[in-house]
């Protein structure tokens, strides 16, 4: 069943890239689960050579990096390594320098963790719009649950072949298709914080998973620390927010020309 959907995805993958007329794709590529995966989906939907792969290490796990490179070498696209540390400490310090101007004296721990993915989000951004790309999400379903995504981050790209599947299932694409299995026996980490994606979330991703196809989990605590984070990230899942009136010219009251 997973073969024909991986399959289906990536036939989805090239009639979107072809519909909106883009040369290629570019993805962040972390040495992780999810962006090998994604990876290798692309490179069977368009081809390795229209796909870019762009490692951009912030004070990141040199293993990590590495991982990156097996995978680009694994598939055989063009890899790039954008290093963004000195550009991360350089904007922390400007702001905090300009919040001491209010009395705050540093940025809080969570602001600089998502100050990473969002530089990382802009450094895509920049490479696929001067060659024409398209940016690939590779977020899974599982994270998307219980917000564990950075809004205007990693949440950020143009289309995603992975959003609907959970870990479970994207680590079974990723053997069919071919990932390392390093990668895939890795514990998952965003690599912003030390520890795992478990540990940081304190609940597991079979649970995650149980209530997904379920709606119930074996722990309680689990269950409701599921509920509670799916219900305060639903402005991660959805459109921002914004103020409608009546209008008297042909938009009328809607949000965006269809």
């Amino acid at each position: 069943m997973i073969e024909k959907e991986a399959e289906n995805a990536i036939h989805w993958i090239r009639e979107y890239v072809e519909k909106t007329g883009a040369k290629g794709i570019v993805i962040g590529n972390s040495g992780g689960k999810d962006s090998a995966t994604v990876l290798a989906m692309a490179t069977k939907a368009i081809g390795k050579g229209k796909v870019l792969a762009v490692a951009m290490p912030c004070y990141s796990n040199m293993r990590d990096f590495e991982d990156a490179k097996l995978v680009a070498d694994t598939f055989g696209v063009k890899f790039l390594t954008v290093d963004l540390s000195d550009c991360y400490e350089q904007m922390e310090k400007e702001i905090e320098s300009e919040l001491n101007k209010i009395e705050i004296k540093e940025l809080s721990k969570e602001a600089t963790i998502n100050m990473k993915p969002r530089l990382r989000m802009t450094t895509l951004y920049g490479i696929a719009q001067t060659l024409g790309y398209l940016v690939i999400g590779t977020g899974n379903l599982c994270e998307a649950m219980v917000g564990y995504t950075t809004k205007w981050g990693d949440s950020a790209s143009d289309f995603n072949p992975i959003g609907n599947f959970t870990v479970k299932e994207v680590l079974e694409i990723g053997k069919y298709l071919g990932v390392p299995e390093r990668i895939l026996k890795k514990a998952p980490s965003d690599g912003l914080g030390g520890q795992t994606d478990e540990e940081k979330m304190g609940i597991t991703y079979r649970q995650i998973e149980e209530m997904i196809e379920t709606g119930d989990t074996d722990d309680e605590w689990a269950k409701q620390e599921i509920l509670k984070k799916f219900q305060s990230s639903n402005h991660k899942r959805e459109l921002v927010p914004v103020y409608t009136f009546e209008r008297k010219n042909f938009l009328k009251n809607r949000r965006y020309i269809q």
